[in-house]
């Protein structure tokens, strides 16, 4: 049994000057044809062809619009005379065509016949090599990262001004857009804007995008990955870098960026522009030397950038089956307990304390083993009792009475325990304290 056949053609991306000559002699010869719609302005030469625009109007989504105009197809092939229908799409059938992507699921035989499309007169227009620049396709409408890097990208569906601003709130606002518009046509607009100003265009059908650069995440980790490259070849002394020199730069770095991080905080919910620029800056400070140990671990065969992002990403989803897996939690402390569990399990440790470096100042190691501890049940985790040893062992030393080197451990042990359990940062208080009593000698000093 010959199977039906859906015979697809090309309207063009235009005028029916556009078109092959062989797809409007089978769109005007063919006993059954139908266009996806009349919306096009070479379907003016066709007048006499039934076209889908009424599912356009009935059907719930794009989807089930697509679906519909599939499901007629194959009953007007299986039941023609012929055993075929011609089936004219805007644009040419192999670019952005859902339905002849459904089509080739039915059991039905697709022919596809070739056709000019929005592609070739977007590189005619701007002058460019598809293959060359690299050119990559893509749907306005499809996932949120399709707008990322590397450019150039031709952005189609974008046929409405809502479309258009919604490709804006994924790009850069300063990033440099061209808006091809009626291409092939006498109102031809080829105009180049900031993606900022393209909510106001007056997008139709016939509209779509050129970006030649996005700056996103991605290009940005590439680029800065290349000039550690190019440094480690040409600078004297990033050449002589290693691991082990690197060392007290990150310890200074993370300082600095924490310095910088307590003034945005102080300063919320309106923080400076300067604090915020300086916070950037000391953040990408630190992030420096990840990619410089990164570039170093690159050299010797070890890890990169790549697998050090991968490898995090892996560890987040593993340690987030809450989000990733269907696991119920009931809110942050279940949470925070179920990472320890979790971290415990995937690293093969005996107890939670391993892994935890030591050389972490004094308040901020006790606080992450009181976590741990708290995770177990293994401490009391009474902020008024805590509160009262604390009183205690200051009412010892105060009357000389006791053990004075015992009285002030437990008077460290209750401040530390009571800071933690309710959660102040005690030793960001003292450097806080230690700031203040800095800028009261000062006023003092310019007194004098």
């Amino acid at each position: 049994m010959i199977r039906p056949t859906v015979r697809v053609v090309g309207l063009g991306p235009a005028g029916a000057e556009l078109m092959t000559q062989r797809a409007s002699a089978l769109l005007a010869n063919a006993p059954v044809a139908r266009l996806r719609t009349s919306r096009h302005p070479a379907a003016d030469s066709f007048a006499s062809v039934g076209s889908y625009d009424d599912l356009y109007e009935s059907a719930e989504s794009f989807d089930d619009l697509y679906r519909s105009i599939v499901d007629d197809l194959v009953r007007l092939a299986s039941t023609s005379a012929t055993g075929e229908v011609v089936y004219a799409v805007p644009g040419s059938p192999l670019v952005a065509e859902r339905t002849v992507e459904l089509l080739r699921e039915r059991d039905v035989t697709v022919v596809v016949e070739p056709a000019v499309s929005v592609i070739d007169v977007a590189c005619a227009a701007l002058g460019r090599d598809p293959m060359t620049v690299g050119l990559r396709v893509v749907d306005a409408l499809g996932p949120a990262d399709a707008l990322t890097g590397p450019g150039p990208l031709l952005v189609l569906q974008t046929y409405r001004p809502e479309i258009l601003a919604d490709v804006a709130d994924r790009l850069d606002p300063a990033t440099t857009v061209t808006l091809l518009h009626h291409l092939g046509l006498a109102d031809a607009v080829v105009e180049t804007r900031a993606a900022r100003d393209l909510h106001a265009f007056p997008a139709d059908h016939l509209t779509s995008l050129w970006i030649d650069e996005t700056r996103d995440v991605g290009v940005a980790a590439r680029e800065i990955v290349d000039l550690m490259r190019t440094l480690r070849r040409e600078c004297p002394w990033d050449v002589e870098q290693t691991h082990d020199s690197l060392l007290r730069h990150l310890v200074e770095e993370s300082y600095e960026a924490l310095d910088a991080l307590e003034t945005l905080v102080r300063e919320e919910p309106t923080p400076d522009a300067a604090t915020i620029a300086h916070v950037e800056e000391e953040l990408g400070d630190l992030l420096l030397q990840v990619i410089f140990h990164a570039e170093l671990g690159d050299e010797m065969g070890r890890f990169d950038l790549r697998s050090i992002i991968e490898a995090q990403r892996a560890k987040l989803i593993g340690r987030h089956p809450h989000v990733f897996a269907g696991v119920r939690v009931e809110g942050a402390e279940e949470v925070a307990a179920r990472w320890e569990v979790l971290k415990q399990a995937e690293k093969g440790r005996r107890s939670a304390t391993e892994g935890v470096p030591l050389q972490l100042p004094g308040l901020t190691l006790y606080a992450k083993f009181l976590r741990h501890a708290r995770s177990l049940g293994a401490v009391d985790l009474d902020l008024d009792r805590a509160l009262a040893e604390a009183r205690g062992a200051l009412d010892e030393i105060g009357s000389d009475r006791g053990d004075g080197d015992g009285a002030w451990s437990r008077l460290a042990d209750g401040l530390a325990r009571a800071a933690a359990l309710a959660d102040v940062d005690l030793e960001g208080a003292v450097r806080a304290r230690a700031l203040a009593l800095k800028a009261a000698i000062e006023d003092v000093e310019r007194v004098r």
